[in-house]
Formats: C-alpha cells, sequence, structure tokens
C-alpha cells in the first residue's frame, strides 16, 4: 500500500505513539485525521502538522460510526487508550482494574463495528493497538494486559467477518514490545515498576534495550503498511532494537 494521498485516520494521534504515527503518515503524504478528545492538543497538531481533527470520545458508539462513514478511511489506526491506573492486585479496586476495558476494548469494538458495518472499501487496512503485555502480563496494572490481548483477539474476529462476508478488508494487530518513555502510558508503567523495584525509570527503561519513541514507532506502522512483506501478516512486535517482527502470520 502506497500511503501518498491516501486518507488515513487515527484515533488518540493527538499525543504519545498516535501522534507519532500521525506525523509518519504525514511526512509520507497521508491525508490524515485525527481524533481524540482534547481540543487543545487537536488544535496544535493542527497548526504543526495540517491534519484534520475531529473532537469525540472514542468509547461514543454514535460516534464512531459517523466519523468512519464521514471519513471512508483507507488507513484506519485504532491507537486510543486509557492509561492504565496502577496497583498491585491484592491493592486494586475493580473500578481501577476495569479502567482500560471500559475504554480500550469498548472504543475497539465500536470502531471495528463500524468498519465492518460500513463497509470500509476493499483494500482498506484496520490496526489495532495492542501491547506487549497482552503476551507477558504486566501485574501492576489491573486489567491492562487483558484488555489488550481482548484486542488483539478482536482482530482475529473482525478478519473473519470481513472473510465471512467478503469485504477485502485486512485487520492486523501492532503490538509495541516495550514501554515508551514520555508518553502517558509508558510514563505510569515504568515509574511503577522501577519503585516496586527500587530502582530509577531511566533505570527501568533502558531494560528494553535501545528505546524507540514515538516517532520511530510510527516509521515502523508506516513500514507495515507500505512493505509488501508485511502486507499478509497479522500481527506485529515493534521494539527499537529488533525493529519489526511478525508475530503471526497470515489471518485466518
Amino acid at each position: 500500500m502506497t500511503l501518498k494521498d491516501r486518507i488515513a485516520l487515527v484515533t488518540g494521534g493527538s499525543r504519545g505513539l498516535g501522534l507519532g504515527l500521525v506525523e509518519a503518515l504525514v511526512a509520507q503524504g497521508a491525508h490524515v485525521t485525527v481524533v481524540a478528545r482534547d481540543a487543545e492538543a487537536l488544535a496544535a497538531v493542527h497548526a504543526r502538522l495540517g491534519v484534520d481533527t475531529i473532537s469525540a470520545d472514542v468509547t461514543d458508539e454514535e460516534a464512531a460510526h459517523r466519523i468512519v462513514a464521514e471519513v471512508r478511511p483507507d488507513i484506519l489506526a485504532l491507537n486510543a487508550g486509557a492509561q492504565p491506573r496502577m496497583g498491585r492486585l491484592d491493592q486494586i479496586s475493580w473500578a481501577d482494574f476495569t479502567a482500560t476495558w471500559e475504554t480500550d476494548v469498548k472504543a475497539g469494538l465500536y470502531w471495528l463495528q463500524a468498519a465492518l458495518n460500513l463497509p470500509l472499501k476493499p483494500g482498506s487496512r484496520v490496526l489495532v493497538g495492542s501491547s506487549g503485555a497482552a503476551q507477558n502480563g504486566s501485574p501492576l496494572s489491573g486489567g491492562y494486559g487483558g484488555a489488550k490481548r481482548m484486542l488483539w483477539f478482536m482482530a482475529q474476529y473482525a478478519n473473519g467477518v470481513s472473510k465471512q462476508k467478503v469485504l477485502g478488508i485486512r485487520f492486523q494487530t501492532i503490538v509495541p514490545q516495550q514501554m515508551v518513555g514520555d508518553t502517558g502510558v509508558g510514563n505510569a508503567g515504568a515509574n511503577a515498576y522501577a519503585g516496586a523495584m527500587g530502582i530509577k525509570r531511566d533505570e527501568f527503561l533502558a531494560r528494553f534495550g535501545a528505546p524507540m519513541p514515538p516517532r520511530e514507532f510510527g516509521e515502523k506502522v508506516v513500514s507495515v503498511l507500505d512493505d509488501p512483506k508485511y502486507a499478509e501478516g497479522f500481527a506485529f512486535g515493534l521494539k527499537g532494537d529488533t525493529g519489526i517482527t511478525v508475530l503471526e502470520g497470515a489471518a485466518a
């Protein structure tokens, strides 16, 4: 998929990893629309990058269907998610434990349904943001690891629906395999784990190897989109020192 003049829609694209992806897509000549709640952050992104912006809550079902119908993207990147509420299993409340399910998973359901039920045109790509926590767990972030694994499953389910309905839409899972400093999720996790281990935040982050700042993350996602060798893969691990790893091959 060449990205020049393609229509891309990125949820949660006003900061962090989502913003890194938006920057990389714009650099490739894509026409990008960013969806996020913070109108001030969206205004800053628009002023700097010239992208279109829509202020909306990604967990609003009506908004998900309306925006997908209005933009009709060739590329839909589901990046938005809640910062997990950190706490040990014996200390965390049910509300804290389920916060990422109420945001990440709920939003995932609505936006995947919007892509399938509109539907997007054949050849469209939908990227579902997951996490290395979906592989290895995350004992200090409640239900976060499970929520990110559920999104991975949901992308699989969406491919099954696309195949059954002969839609020609491809759903792929993006799995950052390290915490990224200077992002909301990355900072929350790094601070919590470093504190539990009695070490400094930067020392904890160094254990992941080479860093993967948001723009580098975005460049790796762009490679997944435009390099033919990744076209048929389903799940991709992204890491600063090892680049892109195919975690699962062609979707069923």
